[in-house]
């Protein structure tokens, strides 16, 4: 019998796009991949660290596998690996934990694996650890991944690591230093992105604004990169999300002109007091995001804008939250993405004094949402009775969803054959907030 696989992912785009390279690792040695629930051969996690919750989850997804599936080979990778191998491996069941730059290279780690039997890989009494000290994580892991559910949308990995230090953030030490992926293999990659029929492709890395090659043919800069992808034959091309001081003039120019670009992006800002945005050593303060929000809506027709915000930093007082909201408030943003923050081991947010009660940190959190949602209804209604192209993705419940460039999610009655087309559709009403409904044109 063919052995069999489940993988499973937490966390960003990014990590989706490094498991579907992992998943064909698989696939090309002929092993059958299974869908996560189900039981099989392999267990493979791809873990998230960037909160307590997310160690948490990983924690209980892991003993959960092994509780149902005893037998199942367990191997644990990613940013949670990297950083507390040990912790992982003292949990029961666990066989193999690999760090970030072994995670591509896990065969070279299962002993036996070629033989016919799986069970010659055999349960570890105490896991196996393989992780790279952070000076050497200088990998780069090529990845591309398709949405699940769809054959509309590719996630293709472009950047990794991060040389920003941020006082909250740990991923600089899961990740390593900024690097980028040739721009000759982005292409080649992205080609193969077309020609299995996607329509759409997200470009995804850790830092992603921070695509640089310096080589003797000369600097490649993101916004180069950008140039060079306009001229692929693709419908769509989306920014999965860019830091404010790297989104420049000319990407701006660039994504108005084009015809692939979408109108959509995500903005990092994570606090709208000044003092706020110090203790946490972001590279920008509010002056310049609300300079950028307003250009980016006097240049961009219809521009979708989403931002990251995070409240319960350390130091955070009710005054400082409350410029945060006023400021958010303030700007023609379409939507937010609200993290409570989360106190992460080795970070120096970590050691600031002015902790915020959990309690207060979500009543904040829920106000932010409540912004969001009202931010995101305002935005949806300005284009109820328009006409906007979406790409339509798979069917739910009589309905297929699907999205516009400028990133509003619309609903239409299935009809046989639009799945994973792109359709004109007008768009009738905003139906609260999840998806505007509309009908084919």
């Amino acid at each position: 019998m063919r052995k069999t696989v489940t993988l499973h992912t937490l966390g960003c785009k990014l990590n989706y796009s490094e498991t579907s390279g992992i998943t064909k690792q698989f696939e090309k040695r002929g092993i059958e991949i299974k869908q996560y629930g189900e039981k099989s051969d392999i267990f493979v996690l791809n873990t998230c660290t960037v909160t307590n919750n997310a160690d948490r989850e990983c924690r209980q997804i892991i003993r959960s596998v092994i509780r149902d599936n005893p037998e199942t080979y367990v191997i644990i990778t990613g940013c949670y690996a990297q950083l507390q191998p040990q912790e992982i491996a003292e949990i029961e069941g666990v066989d193999l934990v690999l760090g970030s730059n072994e995670k591509f290279k896990l065969f070279d780690y299962i002993e036996n694996f070629e033989t016919e039997s799986i069970s010659c890989l055999g349960k570890k009494p105490k896991a196996e650890i393989f992780v790279s000290p952070l000076e050497e994580l200088n990998d780069f892991g090529e990845a591309f991944s398709e949405d699940t559910d769809s054959r509309t949308r590719a996630f293709l990995k472009i950047q990794d690591g991060c040389d920003y230090n941020c006082s909250f953030c740990t991923i600089p030490l899961a990740r390593g230093k900024s690097r980028s992926l040739e721009l000759s293999k982005v292409i080649g990659n992205a080609k193969k992105i077309i020609d299995t029929g996607f329509k759409e492709i997200v470009l995804t890395g850790v830092n992603t604004g921070d695509y640089k090659l310096n080589s003797s043919d000369g600097d490649c800069k993101f916004v180069d990169l950008l140039y060079e992808l306009d001229k692929l034959e693709i419908n769509r091309i989306r920014i999965s999300s860019i830091e404010p001081n790297l989104l420049t003039d000319s990407i701006i120019e660039l994504v108005n002109s084009s015809d692939k670009f979408c109108n959509h992006f995500h903005i990092p800002l994570q606090s709208g007091d000044a003092e706020i945005l110090k203790l946490m050593r972001r590279r920008y303060n509010t002056e310049l995001f609300k300079n950028l929000i307003i250009k980016l809506n006097e240049k961009i027709k219809d521009v979708c804008i989403g931002v990251d915000v995070i409240v319960g930093f350390p130091g955070e007082t009710k005054e400082y939250f409350e410029n945060t909201y006023n400021f958010l408030d303030s700007l023609p943003i379409s939507y937010l993405h609200v993290f409570k923050y989360s106190e992460r081991r080795n970070t120096a947010a970590v050691m600031l004094p002015g902790s915020v009660d959990v309690h207060e940190r979500n009543l904040r959190s829920e106000i932010l949402r409540n912004l969001s949602a009202k931010k995101k209804f305002e935005y949806y209604s300005r284009f109820t009775g328009e006409t906007k192209e979406v790409l339509l993705e798979t069917r739910k419940n009589g309905y297929v969803e699907g999205w516009t460039k400028n990133y509003l999610r619309v609903k239409v009655n299935y009809t046989e054959g639009i799945e994973h087309q792109l359709k004109q559709v007008l768009l009738k009403n905003t139906n609260g907030i999840k998806a505007m409904e509309g009908e084919l044109v």
